[in-house]
């Protein structure tokens, strides 16, 4: 057998591992329905309690307030929905649950992989019963667009929720390290998104660091995917999420390995 056969064995071998754990991941989720609904109660109650607020007080410039405002409650449900999900990771790890998945013929890269791409699926179909949801309040999303915002948000969700599984691996004996950055990083990223409030009247030094801000970008990006426009700021929405998903796949593979070396 050749190098080349063998490299192209092994890539397929771990895709296949990855679908596997992936689906290993899923099987609780589609077999209890209330964990998607019960993810969706915070989204909803911004919606219901937010939004009114927002169409009272600071309305957006073109009167359009769910346009503006779903698709940031929708990232925003991606950040939090995600950035938790590392805390399982950790009591696997914990408990002996993961050490048992090492022993297995599955490759430990897709151990990782596997539990990242699951957030996918959760994700897009939380974001797709809240969009129906809101169209008998005059929510009136682009069908195409749509379409491009969700996968731009399953995106976002494998990027984050790399990043926290990659973070319980490195803190692994320490829950507490855990939820301290989860909770210092979230709430920073969320507020200077601008998916809750405009900053375009904000303080200058609020505004700048915004634009470092890789969410807004993508809040920017799932506005106007919902409003059916393909602007430079959905491209950069893709950027910043793709970066996310690439960079915690690595640091989580990394930190994987160096656990288990």
């Amino acid at each position: 057998m050749t190098t080349a056969s063998a490299s192209i064995i092994r890539r397929r071998s771990t895709l296949g591992d990855s679908i596997i754990v992936m689906g290993r991941e899923l099987r609780p989720v589609i077999s209890d329905p209330f964990s998607l609904a019960a993810g969706m109660v915070q989204p909803l109650f911004f919606l219901v309690l937010f939004g009114p607020l927002i169409a009272a007080g600071a309305p957006p410039a073109d009167g359009s307030t769910w346009n503006w405002f779903v698709p940031g409650i929708l990232v925003m449900t991606a950040l939090f929905g995600t950035a938790g999900t590392g805390s399982n990771l950790q009591f696997d790890l914990q408990n002996g649950s993961h050490e048992r998945l090492l022993v297995t013929p599955l490759s430990r890269s897709s151990l990782f992989i596997g539990r990242a791409l699951k957030e996918f699926v959760p994700l897009v179909a939380q974001a797709a019963v809240v969009i129906l949801v809101m169209i008998p309040f005059g929510f009136r999303p682009d069908p195409a667009g749509s379409l491009l915002g969700l996968v731009l948000l399953g995106i976002l969700g494998i990027g984050i929720g790399s990043l926290s599984y990659a973070l319980a691996i490195a803190v692994r004996h320490q829950d507490w390290v855990f939820w301290t950055v989860h909770q210092t990083v979230l709430f920073p990223l969320m507020i200077l998104s601008g998916m809750l409030l405009p900053l375009e009247n904000g303080p200058g030094w609020m505004r700048v660091l915004s634009g470092f801000n890789p969410l807004t970008h993508v809040v920017n990006a799932e506005r106007d995917l919902f409003a059916g426009q393909f602007s430079t700021d959905v491209g950069l929405g893709f950027l910043a999420s793709i970066i996310a998903a690439a960079l915690g796949l690595f640091l989580g593979l990394r930190a994987l390995r160096t656990s288990t070396s």
